[in-house]
């Protein structure tokens, strides 16, 4: 498994990146002044590090625990990439909502335009991460002989 520095670098670069890519995205889509996707970007960043933390970490400890490993296939990627982002909507959109004084609904639909791009985005990403910094898989039980 992943130690605390590791989480904690995965989760500082996925968030920094995210933002500095979700600005523009939200600028020329939703065509919202910088500054406010800014602060929709940067405020969102700063909870979906903490989630992504939390969700991470308890992932990770399911799996080791269901399947003995942390290496996930494509299709869990995918598993993983859903579930995290629909816990995400879930906690921003009332926030969401709130702060640009719209209704839950015009939320929704703008918050669902960024979880396509973050569902595209933390796929590749941690695809990336993972590449980059793979994790050691622990060694098999050693037999004993009899």
């Amino acid at each position: 498994m992943r130690n605390v520095a590791d989480r904690i670098r995965h989760a500082l670069m996925f968030e920094v990146f995210g933002v500095l890519l979700v600005i523009p995205y939200g600028f020329l889509l939703f065509d919202l002044p910088p500054a406010k996707m800014g602060v929709i970007g940067v405020a969102s960043a700063l909870v979906a590090t903490v989630w992504n933390y939390i969700y991470n970490l308890g992932f990770d400890r399911l799996m080791l625990r269901h399947a003995g490993t942390t290496r996930k296939t494509l299709r869990l990627r995918i598993v993983h990439a859903l579930l995290f982002e629909g816990g995400l909507l879930l906690i921003l959109l009332p926030a969401m909502a709130l702060y640009l004084q719209i209704s839950l609904w015009q939320a929704l639909v703008m918050d669902l335009a960024i979880v396509v791009f973050y569902l595209v985005y933390a796929f590749v990403f941690n695809w990336a991460y993972d590449w980059v910094f793979p994790v050691a898989e622990p060694a098999p039980p050693a037999v004993k002989a009899a």
